[in-house]
This record gives C-alpha cells, structure tokens and sequence, in this order.
C-alpha cells in the first residue's frame, strides 16, 4: 500500500524536458492511471492535467501573450497528442506486449510487478515494436530514467535488465541482429 502511495505521488516532474520525453512521462502517467484505475481512454485523455507540464501555473495565467510561454504550451500540447499516440498503441497491443515481458521475466508475474514499472516496461516494449524511428538503445535508456524518477530505489536496473534481455532475445523492426 505504501509502494502505490508513493508510485502515485511520484508521478510529478520537472519542466525542462524535450518533446519526447515529455510525451513518454504523460504517457506512463495515464497508462498508470488505466491500469489501476480500470478508466477508459477517453476519461483519462479528458481528465489528464496539463498544467503540470507547462512553464508554471502562475506565468500562464499571469503572461499568456508571452511569446516564450505560447511556445512552451505548443510543445506541450504537441507532446500530450504524441502521449495520446503512445498509449493508445501500448493498449491495442497489450496482449502481445504483456506476453513478450513474461517470456523475458524469470520469476516476476507481470502482475505482481510494481504498477510504474510495468507502465514503464510496457511503453518501452511497444516503442521498440512499433516506433521504429527511435532507436531502440534511446527508448531503453529513456525507459531507465523513467524508473529512475517514478519507481523505487531498484526500478532502474530491474527495467534495463528486462529490456536488456528482450532485445537479445527478440528482434526488433529496425534492430540490427
């Protein structure tokens, strides 16, 4: 109980980061929320908080016609779109997903795995299936810092092994084998 507490309220971020990353963390952020909230995808697009990802609250509302922050919105609304993009991907595939992270975890049942992590691992899977344009090293180590900052002290290095594996074990479009 104590885990999920903190899985939930370490679903919160910085502001300084690139378009894609930003789009991965909401990404994690509402697969967490259908998967623990059983939500469907357009409640959990609809309800999905932009504001944490803008500049700051207070510059919006204070300074919307400041170039520096309608820039910031654009990309964070480009980002929200490219998020939508990925999670509904990772849950049409969930089933082939689910299955390959099974076949890589010895001795873990996906469903007793930590909610961030699975989220995490189940992005991760579906990006190296199906977002060929990135290269699959990219979206391990971005799936490494997304554990790093949402899950406990040991997410990191349980995810790399995990994806570590499945790319020595599967082939992946784009994957030089």
């Amino acid at each position: 109980m104590a885990h999920a507490a903190r899985e939930s309220r370490s679903l919160s971020h910085g502001h300084s980061l690139g378009k894609r990353r930003t789009a991965r963390e909401m990404a994690v952020r509402m697969l967490y929320q259908c998967d623990l909230g059983d939500s469907p995808l357009p409640q959990v697009f609809a309800e999905f908080d932009l504001a944490e990802f803008t500049v700051d609250g207070k510059a919006v509302k204070t300074s919307p016609d400041d170039p520096a922050v309608e820039s910031r919105l654009r990309r964070v609304r480009e980002a929200f779109e490219h998020a939508q993009e990925l999670v509904r991907g990772t849950v049409d595939h969930r089933e082939q997903i689910d299955g390959l992270i099974r076949q890589q975890a010895d001795n873990w049942r996906l469903e007793r795995m930590p909610a961030v992590d699975r989220n995490i691992l189940r992005l991760a899977v579906f990006e190296m299936l199906y977002e060929t344009e990135v290269p699959k090293l990219v979206v391990v180590d971005e799936a490494i810092e997304l554990a790093k900052k949402y899950g406990s002290e040991h997410s990191g290095r349980f995810v790399n092994g995990l994806l570590d594996g499945l790319i020595k074990k599967h082939k992946f479009p784009g994957t030089l084998k």
